[in-house]
C-alpha cells in the first residue's frame, strides 16, 4: 500500500494542546459497522458489555526532556553551549540513549550539567543519537530526574506551547505505575476514578500490562511503499496473571478491549493464532497495517492520529480503509480535537459488534529482551 492513501487534511486548529477537564467528559466516536454515533467517553459504561475487559498500558512516562550546558574538560576555549536532550531508554550498561539538540556540539568525553549535582558525560555521538553516562543512579537518578526534568509532549504540541507544570498531571495516565515511557498511552489519559469505578459496577473488567512508549512514535513514516516501513521497537510486558486474565474474560464471551494502540500492540505480539495470550517479556516492533488478522481485540478504544502514521494504519487495519477514512472526515467537520491531548474514538471491526476480523495478514515480529 502507499503512504499517500493514509493522508487527509487536518485543520490546525483541530491540534489539541490541553486536554478536556475532567477527563472523561471528551468526546467520543463510537463505529460500529457503517454506524457511526457521537457520544462522551464518560458513557463508556452504557457502550459496554459485562464481562467486557479493558486492557491498561500501566507504563509511566518519565519527565525525559532535558535543557542543560555543555562543556568540553581540557579544552577552555571551546566555550559553555545550551543543549536540549530527550531521554530515549535506558540501556543494559546503565547509560541512556538520547536525542539532543544541537547534536553536532556534543563530542565523547563532553560534560552536560542540567542542575546541580545531575550531570552526565558523552559516552558516544552520531546517527542521530547520543548516549549519556549520568553521574547518578536508582533511586537518586530518578528523584533528580523528576526535579529537574519536563514532561516530554509530542512535537506537535511543542510547536504550539512548552510544556509546562499542569502537564506532570494531565500527560500521565491515573494507573500510571512502572517508569520507562517517554510518550504518553494518549487513550487513556481520557479515564478518571469515577469513571473506572462506573465500568467495574458495570461488570467490565481491567488487565493491566507494560509498554514503554518510545519516541519512535512520533517518527514518520517516508517510505511510500509501507511495507518499507520498519518499526522502532519498545519493550513490553505481560504477566502471567494478565494473560490468565484475559484468555478467561475471551473463553467466558467477553470482548478484549485495549486501550490505545500500544495496549493492541502487545496484546497481538503475545497472541498465538487462535487467540490464546501468552506470558510475555521483550521488545515488539510489530507493524499493523490492513491485512493483518487481529487474533485477540474484539474492539478499540483510541485517539485520532496524524496522518500517514503507523497509527492510522492500525486503525485502518481495524476498521477498513475506506471506514477510516470517512470517520476521519466526521471527526474533522464535526470539531473533534485530534492528536495526544483530543477526543477519543471507540472502534469495532467491520464485522459484526466486535466479532474478530477473519482477514489473512502476517504474523507479528517480536526481539527477545
Amino acid at each position: 500500500m502507499r503512504l499517500s492513501e493514509f493522508d487527509f487534511h487536518l485543520p490546525e486548529g483541530l491540534v489539541a494542546t490541553r486536554p478536556a477537564r475532567p477527563r472523561s467528559s471528551a468526546r467520543l466516536l463510537v463505529v460500529r459497522g457503517d454506524a457511526v454515533e457521537d457520544r462522551r467517553v464518560r458513557d463508556l459504561p452504557d457502550l459496554l458489555r459485562p464481562g467486557d475487559r479493558l486492557v491498561l498500558n500501566d507504563t509511566r512516562v518519565i519527565p525525559a526532556r532535558l535543557s542543560g550546558t555543555r562543556s568540553r574538560p581540557g579544552a577552555p576555549g571551546e566555550g559553555m553551549s545550551r543543549i536540549e536532550v530527550t531521554l530515549l531508554a535506558a540501556q543494559a550498561d546503565g547509560t541512556w540513549e538520547a536525542l539532543a539538540r544541537p547534536l553536532r556540539r556534543l563530542r565523547p568525553g563532553d560534560r552536560v550539567v542540567f542542575a546541580p549535582a545531575f550531570a552526565a558525560t558523552v559516552a558516544a555521538a552520531g546517527q542521530g543519537r547520543v548516549r549519556l553516562a549520568f553521574d547518578l543512579a536508582g533511586a537518586e537518578f530518578e528523584a533528580a530526574l523528576e526535579a529537574a526534568g519536563a514532561m516530554p509532549l509530542p512535537p506537535y504540541i511543542e510547536r504550539l506551547r512548552r510544556a509546562d507544570a499542569a502537564d506532570r498531571e494531565d500527560y500521565q495516565t491515573v494507573w500510571a505505575r512502572r517508569p520507562g515511557a517517554v510518550a504518553a498511552p494518549t487513550a487513556s489519559l481520557h479515564f478518571d476514578a469515577p469513571l473506572l469505578a462506573a465500568l467495574a459496577d458495570r461488570g467490565v473488567g481491567f488487565t493491566h500490562v507494560t509498554l514503554h512508549v518510545g519516541a519512535g512514535t512520533f517518527l514518520p513514516v517516508t517510505a511510500e511503499d509501507i511495507a518499507a516501513h520498519r518499526m522502532h521497537a519498545e519493550w513490553g510486558e505481560i504477566t502471567p496473571e494478565a494473560a490468565a486474565e484475559i484468555n478467561a474474560a475471551r473463553a467466558a464471551g467477553g470482548r478484549i478491549i485495549p486501550v490505545g494502540t500500544t495496549a493492541l500492540r502487545l496484546l497481538e505480539s503475545a497472541a498465538d493464532a487462535d487467540g490464546r495470550v501468552h506470558p510475555f517479556q521483550a521488545e515488539t516492533d510489530i507493524f499493523i497495517t490492513p491485512g493483518w488478522r487481529f487474533r485477540a481485540t474484539d474492539a478499540l478504544i483510541t485517539n485520532f492520529h496524524l496522518p500517514k502514521s503507523t497509527l492510522i494504519m492500525l486503525v485502518a487495519a481495524l476498521i477498513g480503509l475506506e471506514r477510516t477514512r470517512a470517520i476521519y472526515a466526521h471527526a474533522v467537520a464535526s470539531g473533534y480535537r485530534f492528536f495526544s491531548y483530543g477526543d477519543a474514538s471507540l472502534l469495532f471491526p467491520a464485522a459484526a459488534d466486535g466479532a474478530r476480523p477473519v482477514a489473512a495478514g502476517q504474523p507479528g515480529r517480536a526481539a527477545a529482551g
